[in-house]
């Protein structure tokens, strides 16, 4: 009893709370380094499994359509059930995902475990949220805390292409997905000795049918687009999956509307940060998946890179995500959201029109200055956009407001693949296929700026 006490005592002293968000930040931090390390390998996979870029996409779609189709429940769960419940079981999925991976003997089997594997990452981030928001209620040290958590998690951008290099050169593709179990046990440990008794409030029910048609909205739109590249647009079967997702997403609709407990309640969209912020969720991430699916290809397969010099040659853009958030938590504090999220989506969007001005003759300097601006415009944009998204919800929708936020951010991952995909295939080169889909990147990173600038903070403003 006594160790208990002082165990209470101890997590609501200031080294206590720092304790706990690095337990929280670990477990994201998993999440990414796995997503990221798997980009460097994907050669390596189509090698030793074969498949072709369709085959790829798949790899990678088939965590972040599930992801995305189930933050917003995981955030209902997480307000019912309690965060610190759906957190311990999201890592307990996600290893056993992991190992699945590691021992798949098929193509097809990787494709359905990274699925299992996107269900524990599910869990996990809506979750940690909710926790970081309850152990930080004070607006500025919640911005702070969430500067210093994207951070942490910004470090396994960084290390994640360079250890998935070395380890797919070293020990093979499948080593990637075994490094998550240290992580994991020391994310549990902090997170269940430091979290407070979490209940959950008992007042939000679930959504199977909001649930049901949401994430076959993104499975079949998912679908459509990637698979019309190869099978053609006129398709029964792309046809067929294109009326998929249009009768989903008037199901999702309805289900909201009608339902007594919806995934994603009306009054949160009512708010113009909110919607404004998921819709910038969005079209941040598809510039950022993009980059991080095409590059390592082109790396390896036409600058004749080895996996771990494609890791190294992310590092321009991956090293600023691990340090400049810490720095955009405190300008948040003090400026608030707008500036810095605008000022983030236009420094993505110049470093991305860089890249794709690039000449193969030049070398890679011009990929340098592309990915250092990249890199610092994503640590501005995405750190202030959840600090935004976090702040403007009411305080008993934080779990789905997180859901919601962070599946508008994983469906963008799946459309970013999906649009570099479709320039890859059509284009007469790999070459000019990434200067185009580069070129079509720059304009949504644009368009994002644009968005921030005048739907972030619009409430205040009035």
């Amino acid at each position: 009893m006594e160790t208990v006490a002082r165990t209470e005592v101890w997590r609501e002293t200031k080294q206590g709370r720092a304790a706990l968000l690095l337990g929280l930040s670990l477990g994201y931090f998993m999440v990414l380094m796995d997503t990221t390390a798997l980009g460097v390998a994907l050669p390596a996979i189509r090698a030793d499994l074969g498949g072709g870029l369709s085959g790829l996409q798949w790899v990678v779609n088939a965590y972040t359509i599930v992801f995305a189709g189930l933050l917003m429940s995981m955030g209902a769960l997480a307000d019912r059930l309690g965060a610190k419940r759906v957190y311990a079981a999201g890592l307990g999925i996600f290893l056993a995902a992991s190992a699945l991976c590691a021992a798949s003997p098929s193509l097809g089997t990787l494709i359905g475990s990274r699925a299992v594997l996107g269900a524990g990452g599910a869990a996990l981030l809506p979750a940690s949220l909710a926790l970081l928001a309850k152990s930080y209620p004070e607006p500025v040290a919640r911005a702070r805390a969430l500067g210093i958590w994207a951070a942490t998690t910004g470090a396994a951008m960084a290390v994640g292409p360079v250890a998935g290099g070395l380890l797919a050169d070293g020990l093979g593709w499948r080593s990637i997905f075994l490094i998550n179990v240290p992580l994991a046990a020391v994310s549990l440990i902090a997170v269940g000795r430091l979290a407070g008794a979490d209940a959950g409030g008992g007042r939000r029910g679930l959504d199977p049918a909001g649930q049901a048609t949401c994430i076959a909205a993104i499975a079949s739109l998912a679908y459509a687009l990637t698979e019309g590249q190869t099978r053609g647009w006129t398709s029964p079967v792309v046809l067929g999956a294109f009326g998929l997702f249009l009768l989903a997403s008037a199901g999702f609709a309805i289900a909201e509307f009608k339902g007594k407990a919806p995934l994603l309640p009306l009054r949160l969209l009512a708010v113009p940060t909110v919607s404004a912020g998921m819709l910038s969720g969005l079209l941040v991430n598809i510039g950022l998946s993009g980059v991080l699916f095409v590059l390592p290809l082109y790396f390896q397969q036409v600058r004749g890179y080895q996996a771990h010099a494609a890791g190294l040659a992310l590092l321009p853009m991956t090293i600023p995500l691990a340090f400049n958030p810490i720095l955009t938590g405190r300008i948040v504090g003090r400026v608030g959201s707008r500036l810095p999220m605008t000022f983030g989506f236009a420094l993505c969007a110049a470093g991305i029109l860089i890249m794709a001005s690039a000449a193969r003759e030049l070398g890679y300097v011009y990929y340098l200055a592309g990915l250092v601006l990249v890199g610092m415009g994503t640590s501005l944009a995405i750190p202030s956009l959840m600090a935004a998204v976090m702040a403007a919800s009411p305080p008993e929708w934080t779990g789905a407001a997180s859901g919601a936020l962070n599946a508008s951010r994983q469906l963008g991952a799946t459309l970013g693949v999906v649009l570099m995909g479709a320039f890859l295939r059509h284009a007469e080169s790999t070459e000019a296929g990434v200067r185009q889909g580069f070129v079509a990147l720059g304009l949504v990173l644009a368009a994002g700026a644009v968005l921030a600038w005048s739907g972030i903070g619009r409430e205040r403003r009035r």
